[in-house]
């Protein structure tokens, strides 16, 4: 048994994390060190975030790309720790409210039962 948080670090952080850094150089013009600096990783995560070697695996709804988009602007701005995290997880959140967790874990060889309620107390936690 995985809990939905341990398959949330393993599939969605390195997305999110892809999806910031390929937004930060193609859309920002940022460089890979500029890059890693903002996010906390190494440069070398950086270019297999960028190369698809890391994180290319999840697909994200185009609200989510929106959301992505503006917090990827609000990294690279802002030095303001606090509200950057408290916006990551924010984010993290509502991929979860889209159904994409619910839809992963019971895709998976860990489910256990049709009647986890996971994803609906995180729903109301909103």
């Amino acid at each position: 048994m995985r809990p939905p948080c341990e398959i949330m670090v393993q599939k969605i952080l390195p997305a999110i994390r892809a999806e910031l850094a390929r937004i930060m150089m193609q859309e920002l013009e940022m460089s890979q060190q500029n890059i890693a600096g903002r996010l906390g990783v190494s440069k070398a995560a950086v270019s297999q975030y960028a190369s698809s070697k890391r994180g290319a695996d999840t697909d994200f709804s185009d609200e989510i790309k929106k959301e992505l988009r503006v917090f990827a602007n609000a990294v690279a701005t802002s030095d303001d720790t606090t509200k950057l995290i408290d916006d990551f997880c924010e984010i993290c959140k509502n991929i979860q409210i889209s159904g994409w967790l619910c839809k992963e874990h019971q895709g998976s060889s860990e489910f256990i039962h049709e009647d986890c309620t996971h994803c609906h107390k995180v729903r109301s936690e909103k």
